[in-house]
């Protein structure tokens, strides 16, 4: 009943920035809380960022911090991650991810297991 829909991957040289975008569609009542993960091949999906809807907090991944910032237009149903200086081990495919009825407050929303809906994933490929 909900679709999201990731766009702004691409290739980037190292330390460049990308905006990627992810647009919830369907039936979107009550989406409470939106997050970006990344996996590589072989490797555990792992959380990027995340964002309560309305006026709620951001949470990032503490290795993150800085160079990942995540933002919202809720009445778009859209969540954007912004990422600057990217570097080599940032190549990845970058998942969205929405729950309804629950905030991002809370110690599960940081594991996928937390999030309903998913996208198909967006390609960002960081080169030297």
């Amino acid at each position: 009943q909900v679709q999201l829909t990731e766009s702004g991957g691409g290739s980037v040289q190292a330390g460049g920035a990308l905006r990627l975008s992810c647009a919830a569609s369907g039936f979107t009542v009550r989406i409470n809380c939106m997050a970006w993960f990344r996996q590589v091949p072989g490797k555990a999906r792992e959380g990027v960022a995340r964002i309560s809807t309305g006026d709620g907090p951001e949470f990032y991944a503490d290795s993150l911090k800085g160079r990942f910032t995540v933002s919202r237009d809720t009445a778009k149903n859209t969540v954007y991650l912004q990422v600057t200086s990217l570097k080599l081990e940032d190549t990845a495919m970058y998942f969205c991810a929405a729950r309804q009825n629950s905030y991002c407050d809370s110690l599960a929303s940081r594991t996928e297991d937390f999030f309903q809906f998913w996208g198909h994933g967006t390609q960002v490929t960081v080169s030297s």
